[in-house]
């Protein structure tokens, strides 16, 4: 299974985050490949290695939090930490939306470096978020550990230039014809939508096409 999709539509995002973010449903695009992947995306792994990974995920989405707690920790062991594989996460926007803006906000204001960090540290949040109701609490556990405070949490929410960048990446991601979470790329290949297992990541990687010239 997947999660479906949304497209912001310059929403207006307060700290305590109870506006509503406006957005449409989207028809289906022709699939293309990726090319490469832009330059605002933030990777880990060699960046010359020969297989490439691309994941399009929302903060919001249970079977993106699924794959980054069960399935991602033996794969970057295996894979990523190994220089075998360039992986990029790409922001995508799915109900709860306000869990995802506020979660991919937050998590580029932390930094390349702590990225990452901060993108785990919410998708093991998110089943407490959906529990208790409650995003503000988590947002600033997790903005702590890559040493934001509220203030900067609070300025970071309220920037319109990252917002904007963050609704340009989804619209590319949109463009390219990504329509649900997670969805996999492999060298530029879509290889799968749903939920994914290693074995099948295995799979994909075995049979990955070399990287087109660029």
């Amino acid at each position: 299974m997947s999660c479906g999709n949304l497209l912001l539509r310059r929403p207006i995002l307060s700290f305590i985050l109870s506006a509503a973010v406006a957005g449409h449903a989207l028809a289906a695009t022709p699939q293309r490949s990726i090319k490469a992947p832009p330059v605002d995306a933030i990777s880990m792994g060699d960046p010359r290695a020969k297989l490439r990974v691309d994941e399009y995920a929302s903060l919001s989405c249970p079977h993106c939090a699924a794959f980054n707690n069960e399935v991602f920790p033996a794969f970057k062991a295996k894979y990523i930490d190994k220089g075998r594989v360039r992986y990029t996460l790409h922001e995508f926007i799915t109900p709860p939306e306000q869990v995802a803006v506020a979660g991919f906000m937050v998590a580029r204001c932390a930094g390349p470096a702590k990225y990452y960090a901060v993108v785990d540290d919410l998708f093991h949040r998110q089943a407490a978020i959906y529990e208790t109701h409650d995003l503000r609490g988590p947002l600033l556990s997790a903005a702590q550990t890559a040493g934001l405070g509220e203030a900067e949490v609070t300025a970071c929410l309220q920037n319109q230039k990252g917002l904007d960048g963050l609704n340009a990446r989804v619209k590319a991601a949109v463009d390219l014809g990504v329509a649900s979470t997670p969805t996999f790329y492999v060298n530029g290949v879509k290889v799968h939508e749903g939920d994914m297992t290693l074995e099948q990541l295995d799979q994909a990687l075995a049979a990955a096409p070399k990287l087109r010239k660029r």
